[in-house]
């Protein structure tokens, strides 16, 4: 019996990097910086100025979202003390491959592993697909239309300052007799 289910432990580079892209840019961040960049958890926490904690919440969410998106089966924790247990657990699989993790854990580790494992043939899609984009036309027309923007905007803001009203002539300032020359 077979199932459409990607396995997490398959996924090409290619698949990989696409969905990196489609994830939000912070989580991508992660991911890369934690996985394609093979950095170790410590070291990712102190670059983002978090305790490690909180970046392995950050790493747990991202890859969840990763494992999704790819069309994994993985869910989102129950609760928090479940999703702070998980956190550590993905992390510590991460670090060793013989550490437990609960089953409804293991598409996310399995994407994380990959990743991991796959981390310079991504990182090289990843580049290849930033390439493309910049030298893409739409890329280009986008470009022209922002340039294009930037000069109306200079336009109005210089055409409002030559032709704002003069400036009103100040009152000459009255001094009042002080209550002791009266």
């Amino acid at each position: 019996m077979s199932t459409s289910v990607p396995n997490g432990a398959h996924l090409s580079p290619a698949a990989l990097a696409s969905g990196l892209r489609a994830l939000e840019p912070r989580a991508a961040a992660v991911l890369v910086r934690r996985l394609v960049e093979r950095r170790p958890s410590a070291e990712c926490a102190t670059w983002y100025g978090i305790p490690a904690e909180s970046f392995q919440l950050l790493q747990l969410r991202a890859g969840v979202a990763l494992s999704r998106g790819l069309g994994a089966p993985a869910r989102l924790p129950a609760s928090e003390d479940e999703e702070t247990a998980w956190a550590r657990m993905l992390d510590a699989a991460l670090e060793r491959d013989s550490a437990p993790l609960p089953v409804a854990l293991v598409p996310v580790a399995d994407t994380c592993r990959r990743l991991n494992a796959t981390g310079p043939e991504v990182e090289a899609a990843l580049a290849d697909a930033a390439r493309s984009d910049a030298e893409s036309p739409k890329r280009r027309r986008e470009d022209w239309l922002r340039r294009l923007a930037v000069l109306a905007l200079l336009a109005i803001t210089a055409w409002l300052y030559w032709t704002r009203p003069a400036e009103p002539t100040p009152r000459p300032e009255r001094h009042m007799a002080s209550p002791e020359r009266r």
